[in-house]
């Protein structure tokens, strides 16, 4: 941990760089969307969604011409280069332990759901920001490498890459400590207008808490501007979500220590997580998606009865690194594409126990044949 006393102030942000892979400005409605597709296959039985989207809501326009790429997964936040080091226990105060290993891989919650939705075969961009550095390359391929558009990712020169510590015991579970760097340092006072329209073309954007509130209003002003749901993961900074952002989102997806944060109420049972969800009713959200790991989750709808869904078991659970941030993608992914409510929760559990089996964030996000897979046996 004392390698991060020695990292120097941030020096004065400097003029963005954007990444222009691929880019095309001759589509309109997808501003500088590649006209050649991501590496990832699309599966063929992914039209742009004809049937009304089942919350009442997030009716997305099907004004495409047929044959169009469907309307496309924004994920705007944050991305790490997350330093695991594996430890049999975490140490005590004052003490001083041995890694059995160590290893730096991508992540951040905004990367780790971009790459979700890339390897679900759905198109997905990624708005975020990166340093100038070995880290930043890291994150760059490992979002190439799962077939995400990054038109939008841009690199600062006043920052280093956002990177965390993530002590992962032998039980699979983690504790984790965030520098922000570039997630939190240099964004533009105002987002580009081309950022803004990537935003507006949008099927649904997803949101974290990894990045300023400030980016985050601004994106969900200008997705609601447009009409385009917006889902907020509460993971990320220990502070009071601002009322004016909770006005412009449409699903908020907390855990349950997140929400009891959030509502300062207790959520260890069925009951009490029901009067903290009626806490975030009160803020002026209709619909809270809870997280409860083991517990599986539950998605809440105002006016309308719980549904649960449990998890589906994995053999071997290895790494819960980044299981909520694929569980929230692939809930996304199928909630574009128009599945019912429950189908949505289902095809999120299996993806997060895919997850859970593999080490790392970005490395663990499964593909979606494997999640077809997966549902065809429970």
């Amino acid at each position: 941990m004392g390698a991060f006393s020695t990292l120097s102030p941030p020096k004065p942000c400097l003029p963005h760089h954007h990444n222009n892979n691929n880019n095309n400005n001759n589509n309109p409605r997808f501003p500088n969307q590649p006209t050649k597709t991501p590496s990832v296959n699309f599966a063929p039985h992914l039209p742009t969604p004809s049937k009304p989207n089942p919350f009442s809501r997030l009716a997305l326009e099907s004004s495409s011409p047929p044959n169009h790429a469907p309307p496309p997964l924004v994920v705007v936040g944050s991305a790490n280069a997350d330093i695991y080091v594996e430890i049999d226990r975490l140490p005590k105060e004052g003490e001083t332990i041995s890694a059995k290993n160590g290893q730096t891989l991508a992540g951040g919650k905004g990367a780790n759901q971009a790459v979700c939705g890339g390897k679900l075969a759905y198109p997905t961009y990624f708005l975020g920001q990166v340093g100038e550095d070995a880290h930043g390359k890291l994150i760059t391929a490992a979002l190439e490498g799962g077939g995400v558009f990054l038109n939008h990712l841009n690199s600062v020169a006043g920052a280093p890459t956002g990177h965390a510590v993530v002590m992962l015991q032998s039980d699979g579970q983690n504790s984790i400590i965030i520098v922000g760097g570039a997630n939190m340092s240099c964004w533009p006072e105002n987002l580009r207008r081309e950022d803004l329209e990537v935003v507006q073309s949008a099927g649904i954007v997803l949101l974290q808490r990894e990045i300023p509130d400030s980016v985050n209003i601004q994106v969900a002003k200008a997705a609601r501007s447009a009409h385009v749901p917006v889902i907020l993961d509460a993971g990320g900074v220990d502070a009071p979500i601002p009322p004016e952002l909770l006005n412009f989102i449409d699903i908020l997806s907390p855990n349950e220590t997140e929400l009891a944060r959030l509502t300062n109420m207790p959520t260890e049972t069925f009951e009490q997580i029901s009067q903290a969800v009626g806490k975030c009713y009160e803020l002026g959200v209709k619909q809270v998606l809870v997280k409860l790991g083991a517990k599986g989750s539950i998605l809440f709808t105002q006016g309308e009865e719980p549904i649960r869904q449990s998890i589906i078991s994995a053999p071997k659970v290895i790494d819960t690194t980044g299981a909520g941030d694929t569980f929230t993608a692939a809930f996304a992914v199928a909630l574009v594409e128009g599945k019912s409510k429950s189908e949505c929760l289902k095809f999120a559990a299996a993806a997060a126990s895919l997850c859970v089996q593999v080490k790392g964030a970005i490395p663990s996000m499964p593909d979606r044949i494997s999640v077809l897979n997966l549902l065809q046996t429970v």
